[in-house]
């Protein structure tokens, strides 16, 4: 009796502790969403206002989606390269992944472990030679270069990798059997028994490519290919900052990625857990 006590009194006092670390997480976000509803004097003030007592939320989401700031050319921006990033980096990682988990070739497991080496390079090293292939192709300040260098992620190739190596294999020989070749088991088979990883991988990619802030700010130079990220430094002059319409923006770039994580989160969690432990 007396451990069961123990137990229940170990549990609720990790609850709280659990919910007070998650309340650190969540208060930020909090006053990002009151200081969008302000007038710029009492954002910082203090004590914190967290309900405002003048409100200036219309005006505020007005100034921000208005022409004087091409926020929703910014916008479009982000969502053009983020979806196409997203869907090319998950389409050619499943054919990877696919490959080192279920076709034999010479030399695969020395490749894959190659592969594997290079998550060990920081991205900030790969900076310079990133600029220079840009560079010599011609897709410097275009979103299709930015494209091209996101669409390749060694992780993705790992993650599905260790998805579909789960997969049993007395499944592909039955598809053989019955004259299926490597395209269709990879279409009709392979891809529809991975659709929880391949969401994961394409929810985190697609928070991953909206959050970016350094490829944006080094591989774009034109104003009107500007994604969200590095828009709103466009509410930041060298005399001042208009702290209102920046968390405005702000919160208007978390919403797509609150909607994308409640849509997948289920999907998210199946596939991690499923990752971690098959292979």
């Amino acid at each position: 009796m007396l451990i069961n006590r123990k137990v229940k009194y170990s549990k609720i006092i990790l609850t709280v502790i659990m919910m007070l670390f998650a309340l650190t997480m969540v208060i930020p976000f909090l006053w990002m969403i009151s200081s969008s509803c302000k007038i710029e004097k009492d954002i910082f003030t203090f004590p914190i206002q967290w309900i405002p007592n003048k409100w200036n939320l219309i005006n505020n989401y007005k100034t921000v989606w208005g022409d004087q700031y091409n926020f929703g050319l910014y916008y479009w921006n982000s969502i053009k390269v983020t979806v196409l990033t997203t869907f090319f980096q998950v389409a050619i990682s499943a054919m990877a992944g696919f490959a080192f988990a279920k076709l034999d070739f010479k030399f695969k497991n020395q490749l894959f472990l190659l592969f594997l080496a290079t998550m060990m390079i920081p991205d900030q090293v790969t900076i310079v030679p990133q600029f220079m292939i840009l560079n010599n192709l011609n897709l410097y300040d275009t979103h299709e270069g930015l494209i091209l260098i996101g669409s390749f992620s060694i992780f993705g190739i790992f993650f599905l990798r260790q998805y579909m190596t789960s997969i049993p294999d007395s499944i592909m020989e039955a598809s053989k059997i019955d004259g299926a070749n490597y395209l269709t088991i990879f279409l009709r088979i392979i891809i529809p028994i991975s659709k929880p990883a391949l969401a994961t991988l394409a929810i985190l990619k697609f928070v991953w490519t909206w959050n970016d802030y350094m490829h944006p700010l080094i591989f774009l130079n034109s104003q009107k290919l500007f994604t969200i990220q590095i828009g709103i430094k466009s509410f930041v002059t060298d005399f001042s900052a208009d702290y209102a319409l920046m968390m405005a923006a702000a919160v208007s770039a978390t919403l797509p990625l609150i909607i994308v994580f409640l849509i997948g989160q289920r999907s998210v969690i199946e596939g991690i857990t499923n990752g971690a432990v098959k292979g």
